[in-house]
């Protein structure tokens, strides 16, 4: 963290234009906060923020519209997604105010009891795709804990982020609880190995997590790692195949395809495949794609340059590998970073739109010869995030419940987070979980007390 200050730029992903300037935290400013922030637990323990999240989450609903137009100009999204993620957030906020103390109570053990402890400062790395969720995700829980939070953000949206710290503080929960640190990738080490920084969670790519949980292992310090994934989505016999190719749809191409949890790899058995192939298609190609402040935008542009470039990459190999193209897959010409809504078909291992994650609008159709290759397909991956089974037929739903290598899995329905449920994966998708009561507890010291 020995950088002199410094400003970055931010940019517009519609236009490719430069949006607004920033100023780097120095080392100076960076020592301040961290000070803050244990100043703030170092009188005990400190109280608990219910009255500040319940009026964090009605700031929250209240300036959804700026802060969904502030996230259109950063990093892209629709107006009407960006309003959904806020009142998510919104969400997040009440529901851990009203059960977070319930999740804190000690529990009573045959011979002693367990008190849930904070541990101090823990800071946050996260990312740009969701930059209100990403935040408050981590931080709610983690701060009705009893800890406090430095948040180290993308900085290409620092704007989102500058602007949830603004409403933090006006809540009551000021510099000594939640604090943003505007650095860039090359500080990390150094403030995790911070001697007033406790404990590190980290959402991002398997790269940043391998850096992360080495930094935090030399300094035997604690990390939730959230990493990428390449959720296979299970179009089986007995779905409603209607049903199953607007769902994976929706699915793909939420946050314009932009999502650790969005449908990756469309897994069909074959005797479905020709007509939910159609349905894809047609759905598919009737998405709207343009300047995401416009209303009625499904989609709008990739958040960066090199993201597009990486995403087109991978449906190029992908081609010259067997795959063919039904819709979309051309880099189009004109400003911003934009690709269209895009279709692959005889998609299987060995194709980097099978192998690895994509992160963009890009569906990958994987026949599967029946139920037991289906399932083989999904977890002839490095990821094990979140999966989806379609079928009508419960009893084969749960029988292939427990053979799914992953975090999450959802049946006849898309994967999603929910502040009520642990969130979370396994293999290169990370480790630890994030909301309910586990994720709350993932921050705490778990004493065991035994009296006499």
């Amino acid at each position: 963290m020995g950088m002199s200050p410094q400003t970055f730029q931010t940019i517009q992903p519609s236009t490719g234009e430069p949006l607004a300037q920033y100023r780097y935290h120095s080392r100076a400013q960076v020592e301040t906060a961290l000070e803050e922030l244990s100043a703030g637990l170092s009188a005990g323990k400190p109280a608990g923020p219910r009255k500040s999240l319940e009026a964090l989450a009605e700031s929250l609903s209240k300036e959804k519209k700026r802060l969904a137009e502030l996230a259109a100009r950063e990093m892209g999204k629709p107006l009407h997604q960006g309003e959904a993620e806020v009142e998510k957030c919104a969400l997040a906020c009440r529901y851990f105010a009203a059960e977070g103390g319930r999740f804190l109570e000690p529990e009573i053990l045959p011979g002693g009891r367990v008190l849930w402890e904070p541990l101090g400062v823990v800071l946050g790395i996260l990312p740009w795709n969701f930059p209100y969720w990403q935040i408050l995700r981590f931080a709610v829980p983690t701060l009705v804990a009893g800890n406090s939070v430095a948040v180290k953000p993308a900085l290409g949206t620092a704007g989102c982020a500058l602007e949830l710290e603004n409403l933090a503080h006006s809540c009551g929960l000021g510099p000594g609880r939640f604090k943003v640190l505007l650095l860039t990738d090359a500080d990390i080490e150094a403030l995790v190995a911070h001697r007033r920084v406790a404990a590190v969670s980290l959402t991002g790519s398997p790269r940043a997590g391998q850096a992360v949980a080495s930094a935090a292992g030399r300094v035997l310090k604690k990390c939730v790692l959230e990493l990428g994934g390449s959720d296979p989505y299970l179009v089986l016999p007995g779905a409603d195949l209607k049903r199953a190719a607007r769902i994976c749809v929706e699915a793909r191409l939420v946050n314009s395809g932009q999502s650790c949890v969005a449908a990756k790899r469309f897994i069909v058995d074959q005797a479905l495949l020709p007509s939910f192939t159609e349905l894809v298609v047609e759905q598919m190609r009737s998405k709207r794609i343009g300047d995401p402040l416009e209303p009625g935008m499904d989609l709008g542009p990739l958040a960066r340059g090199d993201l597009r470039d990486a995403l087109h990459r991978q449906v190029e190999a992908s081609l010259s590998r067997g795959a063919r193209r039904l819709l979309g897959g051309v880099r189009p010409q004109g400003p911003g970073f934009y690709y269209p809504p895009t279709v692959l078909e005889k998609v299987g291992p060995g194709m980097p739109v099978f192998d690895e994650e994509t992160f963009g609008p890009v569906a990958a159709l994987c026949p599967a010869r029946d139920v037991d290759d289906a399932v083989r397909l999904a977890n002839q991956s490095p990821y094990g995030l979140g999966a989806a089974l379609f079928t009508q037929d419960k009893a084969l739903a749960r029988a292939l419940l427990p053979r799914l290598q992953a975090g999450l899995v959802f049946v006849n329905r898309p994967v999603a987070s929910d502040p009520r449920l642990p969130f979370g994966g396994v293999k290169q998708s990370g480790f630890g979980r994030e909301l309910s009561a586990l994720g709350l507890r993932e921050f705490v010291n778990a004493k065991t007390v035994v009296d006499d």
